[in-house]
């Protein structure tokens, strides 16, 4: 690949290697896929004449635990006098799937056929006024993100040629599942642990350049994020009272009870934290079903819930008080609609009253299996027979069942709602205020970017927390391990199927910037990077910023 490279100009480069990244169809837990670009990017780095003469400078990390055998794959640059001080490059190499293309979905990898399709969609204006323009380069992964691993790689050979131009050390690695379990980045914590250690490197920052996108119509403004939102996923176990559809005024659906959590959870902007200039994000439902599978006249048993819940400030302890408040009165009121719908039924009908109840408890996992615990029950035996059992599973529906099974230990059956986390987890991170060293950080990124916008004409601004979800989450941890606590008691332990390395992120603590390719479309089948920023003037924004961030950052920036 070097000699495909070699007399291009680095946009040259970017655009070259960006097409070949998307020629691979390297879709999420695709049986090979993941494997293949890290190997075509090993491929790309070993044709490097550095890395020629360095071959072990180049080389690879299986994922931990992981049955695809995925790999990262890690690429390191001695630079000049600064022999500490690193400055780590990340991107993941993963993609979405492709059923959004339809009929298109062969030439989803195909940036030539698809900028040529859309040159004639008349159906969107603005994607198709972007194709015509030739400055948009379409396909899968496009922007989110090959581009940005095309990025690095086309710095990673400028730095390796010119190395009297870093004043330290560039590690640059690639990651696998970004878009799911953050498989690749979790078991990469320990090489950069073991690189820490073993090479005594100290980490200055990580930047990643996942896609940034415009905020409104007519955005043209290119943010820079100098931290990650974080992610929960709270989920509810909720179990009914099953009835007949001829009594059905006497049972308590657990249907209903999802529908009206989500009525009140779904997009509500009300839980949404509120941190002035920032773009924060409501919870969204992922997912909601009852546990039936086949048609009866029986209404169901039991429910599955979950969202997506972003976390900027708050703590798994803030998430649980305000999800278990709204839960309550969720409950409240439906026990209240019940009881009075019955009650216009026994008065309609003329029938007797019934001695009935709706009350629906409402219990977070910590409190549920605490009591389990106090009547003797080895709720630990459970989790791990439960999890033998259904390894085969999403790990979030067997941690549903582990919940599943763990109610029905008791014997007297209430409608019921268990509150719980399920993975995955991301910490929330972001430069500190009072932090000397970060606040450096954030400094020379400001003066890098004042010159970039002299130079370019560009117009950045800063923002704390890159709003969409990121691998740069599990490089720094901010909470105590105290505050992680309401975390760890509410996460069903599923072994092996899902691991949370809190110590190792708390050690390493790298601060995390995004400086992204720039893009339209993210996760959609018109998904499209812009060229003249993204290969052209952002390769040079990460350079400069990697030279003055080992010019003038303090080394001990993680103490």
């Amino acid at each position: 690949m070097y000699n495909e490279l070699k007399g291009l100009s680095v946009a040259e480069q970017v655009e070259k290697l960006t097409k070949t990244l998307v020629g691979i169809p390297s879709v999420n837990g695709s049986e090979k896929g993941e494997v293949a670009a890290a190997d075509e990017i090993l491929r790309i780095l070993r044709s490097y004449p550095y890395f020629q003469e360095h071959p072990a400078l180049v080389w690879e990390q299986t994922t931990i635990d992981d049955a695809l055998n995925r790999k990262n794959v890690f690429a390191f640059v001695k630079g000049g006098i600064n022999v500490k001080q690193t400055i780590i490059y990340h991107a993941h190499i993963d993609t979405v799937g492709v059923e959004d293309f339809g009929s298109l979905r062969a030439h989803a990898f195909d940036p030539d056929y698809l900028q040529s399709f859309f040159s004639g969609f008349e159906q969107n204006q603005d994607v198709q006024a972007d194709a015509q323009s030739g400055d948009w380069l379409f396909g899968r992964g496009a922007v989110d993100m090959q581009s940005g691993a095309a990025v690095h790689l086309a710095n990673l050979l400028y730095f390796s040629e010119h190395r009297d131009e870093l004043p330290g050390n560039l590690l640059v690695m690639f990651n696998p599942d970004e878009e799911s379990q953050h498989a690749g980045v979790k078991s990469a914590v320990f090489e950069l642990e073991r690189l820490k250690n073993e090479w005594s490197l100290e980490y200055i920052a990580a930047i990643n350049d996942d896609f940034i996108t415009p905020q409104y119509d007519g955005d043209i403004t290119r943010y820079i994020y100098t931290g990650a939102a974080g992610k929960i996923l709270p989920s509810f176990y909720i179990y009914g009272r099953e009835a007949h559809v001829g009594d059905t005024l006497e049972g308590v659906d657990p249907n209903f009870i999802a529908a009206e959590l989500t009525r009140r959870i779904h997009n509500n902007v009300e839980l949404c934290e509120n941190i002035p200039d920032e773009m924060v994000l409501p919870p969204t439902c992922l997912f909601q079903r009852d546990n039936k599978f086949t048609y009866n006249v029986q209404t169901a048993t039991s429910s599955y819930l979950y969202f997506n819940y972003f976390l900027y400030r708050d703590s798994a302890a803030d998430v649980m008080k305000k999800l278990r408040q709204i839960t309550v009165e969720a409950c409240q009121e439906i026990t209240q609609y019940l009881s009075s719908q019955y009650e216009e039924y026994i008065k309609r009908s003329g029938l007797p009253r019934k001695n009935l109840n709706w009350d629906i408890e409402v219990v977070s996992l910590e409190e549920y299996s605490q009591d389990l615990k106090n009547r003797g029950i080895d709720v630990e035996a459970v989790c791990a027979k439960v999890t033998e059992e259904h390894r085969m599973l999403d790990v979030r529906m067997i941690s549903f069942k582990i919940v599943e099974v763990l109610n029905e230990l008791d014997p007297y059956k209430k409608p019921r709602v268990i509150l719980f986390f399920a993975p995955p987890y991301l910490p929330h991170n972001f430069l500190r205020e009072d932090n000397p060293a970060e606040q450096a950080i954030l400094k020379t990124i400001k003066n890098v970017l004042e010159k970039m916008e002299r130079e370019s004409g560009e117009k950045f601004e800063v923002k704390k927390f890159f709003p969409y979800l990121a691998d740069g989450s599990y490089l720094s941890i901010h909470e105590t391990n105290e505050e992680l606590q309401s975390l760890l008691n509410n996460l069903p332990s599923v072994g092996g199927l899902y691991t949370l390395p809190i110590e190792e992120i708390r050690r390493l603590n790298i601060p995390s910037i995004n400086m992204g390719v720039y893009g339209k479309d993210g996760h959609k089948w018109t998904e499209r990077v812009y060229k003249p920023y993204s290969f052209g003037i952002l390769p040079k924004l990460i350079r400069e910023t990697t030279i003055s961030l080992l010019n003038y950052v303090p080394v001990k920036v993680n103490e």
